[in-house]
């Protein structure tokens, strides 16, 4: 598992060098990834200002280069950009507190095709997969001057159900992105390392 989560790393890091295929746009270039770790943040209130499609193809591409165990890759992105399917969304998280327009990318995780650690208690890695992989996003879109927040308290069948979702997907979560408002709270804090950690 470590070993996945620092090749997830070491991709997202690769994938601010960029290959031809999609154009490097970072608004904070120079940045470590310490430093985008550290300029996270929650944002739920967001400027109406659109994402430019070069800031987005950048952001995805990082997602698609994500690790998953045994490379199944089982996971399947909605990009919310439609009045109509934003919609959906709504009806599905009711907590009213995504403030302004923001496209919405809803993360799923097909079962059928995630690793299974079979020979022994039978875990199923599907919301590590698609975990790891939303932090590819995250992370990408922080690079960019972009804001997102993971939204887990939704309703997943009323979203399955508005947004025509096949029954071999779990919507796992649903991430706002776009301009963040500067109007934010506090980052909330983090553990120091002695209280997470021990030496073996």
């Amino acid at each position: 598992m470590l070993m996945c989560l620092l090749s997830g790393l070491l991709a997202l890091t690769s994938c601010s060098k960029r290959s031809n295929e999609v154009e490097h746009t970072a608004d904070m270039t120079g940045m470590s990834l310490l430093e985008i770790a550290k300029t996270r943040r929650a944002i739920r209130n967001f400027l109406p200002q659109e994402v430019e499609q070069k800031k987005l193809d950048y952001v995805l591409e990082c997602l698609r280069l994500a690790p998953s165990a045994g490379n199944k890759q089982p996971w399947h992105f909605y990009i919310v950009k439609s009045r109509e399917a934003k919609k959906a969304i709504y009806q599905s998280y009711t907590y009213g507190n995504i403030k302004g327009d923001p496209m919405f990318i809803v993360a799923c995780g097909d079962s059928t095709v995630s690793w299974k650690r079979k020979d022994y208690d039978g875990k199923n890695y599907l919301d590590v997969d698609v975990a790891i992989a939303v932090e590819h996003l995250v992370l990408a879109a922080t690079e960019q001057g972009l804001g997102t927040c993971w939204l887990a308290h939704f309703n997943p069948e009323r979203l399955v159900e508005v947004l025509n979702i096949p029954e071999n997907l779990t919507p796992i979560a649903i991430i706002p992105i776009g301009y963040p408002s500067p109007e934010q709270g506090r980052k909330s804090d983090r553990k120091p390392l002695n209280e997470i950690m021990e030496t073996i």
